[in-house]
């Protein structure tokens, strides 16, 4: 044997032994195994942004859906229905400003004054400024008996919207209900002022003028 062959046959013998190393020891190559789960119900950590945004378009669509339903039915006077539809409506989105505003009215129309009253405070807490909630709320406070509190709330209403006859119509009634004659008349006097349309303010101004001579 020559010096040479000598040499590849020590090649080889130390390829082959690299190789059967390899292969006993395990560290070989694996193919075909991406995730292997910890547990049988263990899943990758992946997010569904279309399945998310499914599940938030329905909910959305469910809570304009109950909107309709109330509007339609305190439309009808439906009190009742309107109070179901608004309640599931607030199961789904507890703070919904319009939901409350609605479900208040509801309550003011069936005479439950003290949830009305719970209501519009509520939705005040959300937006001071809605001359409309303030209007009801002085409504509701009248009709609990406590005038002083709502003449102020009253006054909130013609102060952020001095144009709207009915705000002054019923600050009017409150005070006519309490004796104040006198005020009461030059408050309905400015709602038919604003609207001639208001024919219950000029039939109050009629009884309240000639009560006066």
């Amino acid at each position: 044997m020559t010096q040479f062959q000598l040499i590849l046959l020590l090649v080889a013998v130390v390829i082959f032994a690299i190789f059967f190393k390899q292969l006993f020891s395990g560290n070989y190559p694996k193919r075909g195994v991406d995730y292997e789960p910890a547990t049988p119900n263990q899943e990758p950590f992946k997010t569904d942004s279309a399945n998310s945004a499914k599940i938030v378009n329905s909910k959305k669509n469910r809570i304009n859906q109950l909107l309709e339903i109330a509007k339609d039915s305190l439309d009808k006077d439906d009190n009742i229905e309107a109070k179901k539809a608004l309640e599931s409506l607030l199961i789904l989105d507890s703070n919904n400003i319009e939901a409350k505003k609605m479900l208040g009215v509801a309550n003011l129309n069936m005479n439950y004054y003290p949830k009305a009253k719970e209501l519009f405070l509520e939705v005040l807490e959300q937006n001071p400024n809605d001359d409309l909630v303030h209007n009801l709320l002085a409504n509701t406070l009248h009709k609990l008996g406590e005038d002083e509190l709502a003449i102020k709330h009253h006054k909130k209403a013609v102060e952020i919207d001095s144009t709207y006859a009915p705000y002054y119509f019923n600050w009017a009634n409150t005070l006519y209900d309490m004796g104040d004659f006198k005020n009461a008349l030059e408050l309905y006097k400015k709602a038919f002022e604003l609207d001639s349309n208001l024919e219950d303010a000029k039939k109050m101004i009629k009884e309240l003028e000639n009560g006066q001579n």
